[in-house]
């Protein structure tokens, strides 16, 4: 990968970090989710016009991807919900690259080095090992296992999803505005059929970390989206879930939170990762 991508999905990395913290903070992270992503929508029907629609070979995967994604933030509330942002976040974000890895190979026939499959896992290993920090696995409740479990998949599977439906919109750009137009409509519906009063009270509520929250999350995706369309989506998916390591700064900055040696161990195993993905790939 190109300097460029890398810095593009790091850059996207701490952004993640900053929008998930923000949904998890709030304590709905079911409202914050919709509300960021109806934004989103709203940002970018004015700029349809402005490129081609993706081509019939990447509808498929764009649908796809929505129900995916659909699924995923259900199963990312549910997560929050049941634990600890220090339990759930880094085990599923940590196992979905390795998903990814089988994902790519048996759906586009992407296979990898040997030095980018060493570098996937030096950061998988990571991130994983926080959830297991002074035992917290065994502390994690069964419900948020489950759905931490879950979620590892379905991000696993949008990813993939995605890095074939971009490879196949003829123009990037087209495919992230359209995933981001139908990306609302399901849970937006959802919520106005079960909790409209909820919903519309934290939108009036919140208008600015709304704002904020739906910019970073549109914007990190984005970058993501863009970079599988020229790099594996693996490699893309191991760099970008280091958002583990920029969400366990960001509380250890902002809101004093203890780094610990397990956080400083699984930052060297992530750094050795994202530099064999670099220099042995």
């Amino acid at each position: 990968m190109s300097p460029l991508i890398v810095g593009l999905v790091l850059l996207a990395a701490l952004l993640h970090a900053g929008w998930n913290a923000m949904a998890k903070s709030g304590g709905t992270p079911q409202y914050s989710i919709a509300s960021y992503r109806l934004v989103n929508a709203v940002w970018c029907l004015p700029l349809l016009f402005l490129f081609p629609l993706p081509l019939a070979a990447s509808w498929p995967m764009l649908l796809a991807s929505t129900i995916i994604h659909t699924a995923y933030y259900y199963t990312l509330s549910k997560s929050y919900r049941s634990g600890d942002l220090s339990q759930v976040y880094p085990l599923f974000r940590g196992l979905a690259p390795v998903l990814v890895v089988l994902g790519a190979a048996l759906l586009a026939s992407e296979y990898l080095p040997m030095g980018a499959m060493l570098g996937i896992g030096l950061v998988s290993a990571g991130l994983i090992s926080i959830t297991f920090a002074g035992g917290a696995l065994g502390k994690i409740p069964g419900p948020a296992l489950r759905w931490g479990l879950a979620t590892s998949a379905l991000i696993a599977a949008y990813t993939v999803a995605d890095g074939m439906g971009v490879r196949a919109a003829g123009n990037p750009f087209s495919y992230i505005l359209w995933l981001f137009i139908f990306e609302p409509i399901p849970i937006g519906l959802w919520l106005l059929a079960t909790d409209r009063t909820g919903w519309f009270g934290y939108m009036r509520a919140k208008p600015g970390k709304i704002a904020a929250g739906a910019l970073a999350a549109a914007t990190a995706y984005a970058m993501v989206i863009y970079a599988m369309s020229v790099a594996p989506m693996a490699m893309v998916s191991s760099l970008r879930e280091t958002s583990v390591i920029f969400a366990a700064l960001i509380g250890t900055l902002m809101f004093r939170e203890p780094f610990g040696r397990q956080r400083i161990i699984a930052a060297i195993l992530v750094c050795l990762g994202v530099v064999l993905l670099k220099v042995l790939s």
